[in-house]
């Protein structure tokens, strides 16, 4: 006997949690069910009702159809045109069959309870006179799941999942996104498609390993044409059963293994739906922001603890808190958070000193300092928020050598120190400002504007502030200094009352040479004047020699002896001057 060359494995479709249940509605298009002695005659149309209690509000309608062939995927349902959403093809036993799917929740809330009726869908083409009909396969059906609430009910998780699966000889579907909080009232229910009533060659269906079997189902024949939802045992090649299945998942399963044997009978699954009482919390947690000072690691966070997509009040649950992995605190909500319900908290934290600057903070809820949760969730791994965290310090910075300019007089010098503001940070992103005090640089107060013309008595201390984007700052310092330069000799003279070279200018000597001497030779090597810091410039007038002191001297070439006694300075500068009148 072959096996599936190609299907489409059953997965989970929808979840609801809530005051929810659900209920099969549908019918066969078979006249009687497939054996040697019935023909291949197969309706367009089938009829069935719904009829849900007072107080059921349908909250969803999903149909499904299915038959023998490469599908019909445009029906009419109560005469409304429905055209299929998803499809599902197998190829089995060297046959193709399908299952179609539409939502149709709009037209099943506007009705309500009624007779509904598929009509349009046409299988004959594929069926008769087949090899549908020889080997006794030729089926179509429709189905609805019918998921409605109702406030009296008790809080249920309900999974709906499709798809569709073939045997003979057996095939295995695991059940994911389970949640058991108790199996009180569980029960799973099937779509299933050309079951025969007369075929029970090891036909089992089981879960977790147990068989499940009801009044209509036995245990060795469970796909044979029945409906629990009506207690009847003529919806030929198809069955809508649901099982009672307490006894047979335990608390804290997530999954569950549907397992599915046949000797002979093609049985073809589309649909399952499990309801499980789901009461419970969820508890979830976001960090909101997060308050650092400069130099410190003390950090403020603000966080959230929700209770969203729950089914039960939260109660007071403990948050524990982590840098890098390393437990750095724990605190907990302070009163019990109703469904759909949040609550604000606020905690300081320290972070430890071998934490590096930048780290990883994780909030943990429902969970203590040894990852251990205390309160059965909906979902156990949506517990945690995490954001990567900068501290705050102030930036590094470089350090820069003095500066030093020529003596302008009495220790004066100008300075161009911007250069700097690139030199002395680390970071292209952080700013400097140049003060004159540290108390300004700290306070941010009368920053230095003309940093590359600054004149100043030296030496001084010039104090930066190195600031980052995040307003931590730094405060370094540099010197300014000043040396004294060679002066610069102007070598004419002429006193000619035009205020052009009246006297002998030495530029760079005059308050910065404090101990120079000048001295003043006429050609022949006579002494005729000398000066120094306390004297006026030479002017061309004699105070010694053989001319009257104060007298004018002739014009023509004199020549000078500086001498600057100075350490730096230690050899006299020379050289010659030229009088002119």
């Amino acid at each position: 006997m072959t096996g599936c060359s190609f299907s489409q494995d059953i997965a989970l479709w929808e979840q609801f949690n809530g005051k929810y249940d659900f209920t099969f509605v549908g019918n066969t298009l078979n006249t009687a069910e497939n054996n040697g002695t019935t023909d291949c005659t197969i309706l367009t149309s089938a009829v069935a009702n719904l009829n849900l209690g007072t107080g059921d509000t349908i909250e969803k309608a999903y149909l499904y159809w299915a038959g023998s062939g490469t599908g019909d995927f445009n029906i009419k349902l109560n005469n409304v045109d429905i055209a299929a959403s998803r499809t599902f093809p197998i190829f089995l036993n060297s046959l193709d069959y399908f299952s179609a799917f539409a939502d149709v929740t709009d037209l099943v809330q506007n009705t309500g309870n009624g007779d509904y009726i598929v009509s349009d869908l046409d299988l004959n083409p594929f069926i008769s006179p087949t090899a549908y009909c020889n080997n006794r396969t030729n089926f179509g059906g429709w189905a609805m799941v019918v998921v409605y609430k109702n406030d009296a009910l008790p809080l249920n998780q309900l999974n709906v999942y499709d798809g569709l699966q073939g045997i003979p000889d057996n095939i295995s579907i695991t059940l994911n996104s389970l949640n058991v909080i108790d199996d009180n009232d569980a029960k799973i229910g099937f779509i299933a498609w050309e079951g025969d009533q007369s075929l029970d060659i090891d036909e089992t269906l089981t879960i977790n390993g147990n068989i499940l079997s009801n009044v209509l189902n036995p245990p060795t024949n469970a796909f044979n044409g029945t409906n629990t939802i009506t207690n009847s045992s003529d919806l030929y090649n198809m069955d809508l059963d649901v099982y009672d299945i307490e006894g047979n998942i335990a608390v804290g399963d997530t999954s569950a293994l549907i397992e599915m044997t046949s000797g002979r009978d093609v049985v073809l699954i589309s649909t399952i739906v499990t309801k499980l009482n789901s009461q419970l919390p969820d508890a979830t947690i976001a960090i909101n922001t997060i308050e650092k000072s400069c130099n410190s690691r003390n950090i403020n966070v603000d966080y959230t603890v929700y209770n969203v997509n729950s089914t039960d009040v939260l109660p007071v649950v403990t948050i524990a808190i982590y840098a890098d992995g390393v437990f750095v605190g724990q605190t907990q909500t302070v009163a019990p958070i109703a469904i759909g319900d949040s609550e604000n908290g606020f905690i300081t934290l320290t972070i430890p000193a071998e934490i590096p600057n930048e780290f990883e903070l994780q909030f943990f809820v429902d969970r203590n300092q040894d990852g251990v949760g205390f309160i059965a969730e909906i979902d156990e791994y949506n517990n945690i928020d995490a954001e990567i965290i900068s501290l705050n310090v102030s930036p590094p910075f470089n350090l820069v050598p003095p500066l030093v300019a020529c003596n302008e007089g009495l220790s004066k010098g100008t300075f161009d120190f911007s250069i700097y503001e690139t030199s002395i940070k680390n970071d292209p992103a952080d700013t400097v400002t140049f003060y004159e005090t540290p108390e300004n640089a700290s306070d941010e107060v009368n920053p230095i504007t003309n940093s590359n013309n600054f004149n100043t008595l030296a030496p001084k201390e010039i104090f930066a502030r190195i600031e980052s984007p995040e307003g931590c700052f730094s405060v370094t310092s540099f010197m300014l200094n000043v040396k004294n330069c060679p002066p610069k000799v102007y070598n004419l003279v002429a006193p000619m009352a035009d205020n052009f070279y009246d006297t002998f200018l030495i530029d760079g000597l005059r308050d910065i040479f404090l101990n120079f001497r000048l001295t003043i030779y006429n050609r022949w090597g006579a002494e005729v004047w000398t000066g120094n810091n306390n004297t006026a410039d030479w002017d061309g007038k004699a105070t010694k020699g053989f001319r009257m002191a104060g007298s004018d001297l002739p014009e023509g070439t004199y020549f000078y002896v500086l001498e600057l006694n100075d350490p730096d300075f230690p050899e006299p500068m020379n050289g010659f001057l030229y009088l002119k009148r």
